[in-house]
């Protein structure tokens, strides 16, 4: 990645967040020991604290759509290796065939789906797995992600294979950190962003990470998710 001073980066930075009125600012150089101790010290509280919700959500999960509960879907790491990423299963299973098929026979959520990889009405998340969405509970499994270390607490937005082509020459910042349970596509509309933005998002993430930065972008995460921001 091309280096470029401090006050570029904060032009670029404001320019780019303008319109969401988010406002970030840069930090002396994180430490990766310091951001591995924040994750493993924040994920482990985590999942303590929401073991309840945990159990309580499989229970659910179990009795009203049976197994799997989790799903580890096979994501883009640090280096550029393979990590299985872990959510509560939120879609009907063969879900694949079925998105084929809705997608041939319906051209605008075709068009949809090749400009964001989401769809707003989509037919393969039951309704439980639309309310975890919307809440986000299904990414909680994560934080063992991020305990094993295969994920950060804040990060780029984890990307599969076939996402690559979107990155381009961004794609190198991507795989030089590890992927986020949140980052700044998380507070600036999550869904809403298009392939553009989130790129934007991830390289400028990656150039200006700080352990401050990192904290604010987790407390920022709190009201977005509990208003939905963006969640589909």
């Amino acid at each position: 990645m091309r280096d470029v001073n401090a006050s570029a980066n904060e032009t670029g930075v404001q320019r780019l967040f303008a319109s969401e009125k988010i406002k970030i600012r840069l930090y002396p150089r994180l430490s990766l020991t310091s951001k591995r101790a924040l994750d493993v010290t924040i994920s482990v509280v985590a999942l303590l604290v929401l073991a309840p919700l945990i159990l309580m959500t499989s229970i659910i999960l179990l009795l009203i759509q049976g197994r799997p509960i989790f799903i580890a879907h096979s994501r883009i790491g640090r280096g550029g290796g393979m990590f299985p990423c872990l959510k509560f299963r939120t879609m009907v299973n063969n879900n694949e065939v079925l998105l084929e098929k809705y997608l041939a026979a319906n051209p605008a959520e075709r068009a949809e789906w090749a400009a964001t990889r989401k769809l707003k009405n989509d037919p393969r998340v039951t309704p439980f797995g639309a309310f975890l969405r919307k809440s986000s509970i299904d990414e909680i499994p994560q934080l063992i992600n991020v305990v094993l270390g295969h994920m950060s607490m804040v990060g780029p937005r984890p990307i599969v294979p076939s996402e690559t082509v979107y990155y381009g020459q961004n794609y190198a910042d991507y795989i030089r950190v590890r992927p986020g349970l949140t980052g700044l596509w998380q507070v600036s509309g999550r869904s809403d962003a298009d392939y553009v933005k989130r790129v934007q998002l991830d390289s400028l993430y990656v150039a200006n990470r700080s352990l401050v930065g990192d904290l604010v972008i987790m407390v920022k995460t709190i009201p977005a998710v509990l208003n939905a921001r963006g969640s589909y």
